[in-house]
C-alpha cells in the first residue's frame, strides 16, 4: 500500500472517533505511518463529525483535500452525501443506511433529502439492525469497521484485535459479533 486516504464521517455519538483510532492503530501495527485529524463541529449536539485518516509509507499532513479520499466511511447516509465531494474519482463509499434527523428537519424547517442512495450510487449497510442483532445499537460502529476491514482486504484477525483492544472489556463479545456481522455484510 503506497497511500490510503479514508474520510470517516457521522453524527456526534456514533463512534466515528473510535473508528478512526482503531484504523490508525491497525495501520501502525502493520508498520505504516499514520496521521489523523478530527473535526468535531457541534458533535455533542448531534452535529457532523469528520475524521481524516491518512496511511502510507511517509505521510506529511493529516488533511485530505477535496477529491482526495480513496474511501468514505459514513455512519449515517446524509453524512455520506454531505462529504461526497471529498471522494476521488474511482473511490469507494461505504455507508450505513441509518437516518439521524438533523435539527432543521426535527424543527420542521427542512426535510430529510430523498434519493440519497441514488446519488451515492451504491447500496448501504443496515448497520443499526445488525448492531441490534449483535446486542446493542451502539455497536453500529463495529459493524461498519467489520465492513471496512473486508472492503479494504485487511487482515481480519489483526483488525478485529485493534478494535477489541480499544473498547471496554465488558463490550468485547457484543463488538466481536457486530464486527463479524459487518464483515459478512460488506
Amino acid at each position: 500500500m503506497k497511500e490510503l486516504n479514508v474520510l470517516i464521517v457521522g453524527v456526534g455519538g456514533q463512534g466515528t472517533l473510535l473508528a478512526s483510532r482503531v484504523l490508525g492503530k491497525y495501520a501502525l501495527e502493520e508498520g505504516y505511518d499514520v496521521k489523523l485529524s478530527e473535526v468535531h463541529g457541534m458533535a455533542q449536539r448531534g452535529g457532523s463529525v469528520m475524521t481524516y485518516v491518512r496511511i502510507g509509507e511517509k505521510i506529511a499532513s493529516p488533511i485530505i483535500d477535496e477529491g482526495g479520499a480513496d474511501l468514505i466511511l459514513a455512519f449515517e447516509k446524509l453524512e455520506a452525501l454531505r462529504y461526497l465531494h471529498y471522494l476521488k474519482e474511482g473511490g469507494t463509499v461505504l455507508y450505513s443506511t441509518q437516518e439521524i434527523m438533523p435539527m432543521p428537519v426535527v424543527t420542521g424547517a427542512a426535510q430529510y433529502p430523498a434519493g440519497i442512495e441514488d446519488v451515492l450510487g451504491c447500496a448501504g449497510i443496515d448497520a443499526l439492525s445488525l448492531a441490534i442483532e449483535a446486542g446493542n445499537s451502539k455497536a453500529a460502529n463495529a459493524v461498519m469497521l467489520g465492513a471496512l476491514c473486508r472492503r479494504l482486504g485487511f487482515d481480519r484477525e489483526k483488525f478485529e484485535s485493534a478494535l477489541l483492544s480499544s473498547i471496554p472489556q465488558k463490550t468485547v463479545e457484543m463488538n466481536k459479533k457486530a464486527f463479524a456481522l459487518g464483515y459478512a455484510a460488506a
